[in-house]
């Protein structure tokens, strides 16, 4: 991915911004917007930090992740209509 962003418009971006930028950015507005740290954290494919936890919890969130992306999605496309980007 940093190598397209690198391409972009003559490397617009070089410099602003790298992919792991994008995960941030996600987890920091999916978090102020109050979706539960849990099913963030597994869509992201982050491991769980308390390793006895992480052994257990073997749930996936799958129809929780899906609500989320999809008001991510919403949130961004509104975001692209507000600039016109």
């Amino acid at each position: 991915m940093n190598k397209t962003l690198r391409r972009i418009e003559g490397g617009k971006y070089i410099g602003r911004i790298v992919s792991h930028g994008f995960r941030a950015m996600a987890s920091t507005i999916l978090n102020e917007n109050q979706f539960r740290s849990d099913v963030i954290e597994k869509q992201l494919a982050h491991e769980q930090r308390n390793k006895v936890r992480g052994a257990y919890n073997r749930a996936e969130y799958l129809e929780e992740r899906t609500k989320m992306m999809q008001w991510y999605v919403d949130y961004l496309d509104g975001l692209k209509n507000k600039t016109h980007l």
